[in-house]
């Protein structure tokens, strides 16, 4: 039989509102589909492991995601994840995930993979993705501080792309604002976008 971590039931309690729902039907599905899992949290995210790391689910402000280590050979089609991390995007409800059945069944084959130890794709064939144009409001407020535009021009296109994001979607102009305030104290203290994640 596998196991259960309290940190993943602390962690899906600490969770927004609309996750919890989210984390706890994947988790169910996960243990339904391989009741030899093992739990354990890796950078700070639940994981689920099967005879070596067979998948993982996160919860952040506005979405979840979801994924398994080898979702390359799992699940086809998936430009969603060019979005977020994982298989299937930006969840904000169950109704945003496949049907139980199809879950399972991807479970089951992630298993499979791990049983015959077929290892990882690679990533480092992926595509480049376009640079995205800096915002004048953040062009701006980076004018305005010389360390945190040097941060900002060292970084690799990826993290700026990740601040660009950020700031960009936010809904409304005062969000905006206080994100790129926020940007501009962690760009100076050479912190990426996702530095909170790093090194865990």
């Amino acid at each position: 039989m596998g196991s259960r971590d309290s940190r993943i039931d602390a962690y899906i309690a600490n969770s927004a509102d609309f996750a919890k729902p989210i984390l706890t039907h994947l988790r169910t599905i996960v243990h339904t589909a391989c009741p030899e899992v093992d739990e354990t949290l890796k950078w700070s995210m639940p994981h689920f492991m099967y005879k070596g790391m067979l998948c993982a689910m996160a919860s952040f402000k506005q979405h979840c995601t979801f994924g398994f280590w080898k979702g390359a050979l799992i699940v086809k089609g998936d430009e969603a994840a060019e979005r977020a991390m994982g298989q299937f995007g930006r969840i904000a409800s169950v109704a945003d995930l496949p049907a139980k059945k199809v879950l399972v069944g991807y479970v089951k084959a992630a298993m499979k993979l791990n049983e015959e130890g077929v290892a990882a794709p690679r990533t480092g064939a992926r595509k480049a993705r376009p640079e995205l144009p800096v915002p004048d409001d953040l062009a701006a407020a980076l004018k305005r501080s010389r360390k945190a535009a040097n941060q900002f021009t060292a970084f690799a296109p990826s993290h700026r792309r990740e601040y660009i994001e950020w700031i960009t979607e936010a809904r409304r102009s005062d969000t905006r604002a206080r994100r790129i305030k926020q940007a501009i104290e962690w760009l100076a203290e050479g912190k990426s976008r996702n530095w909170k994640y790093e090194n865990c």
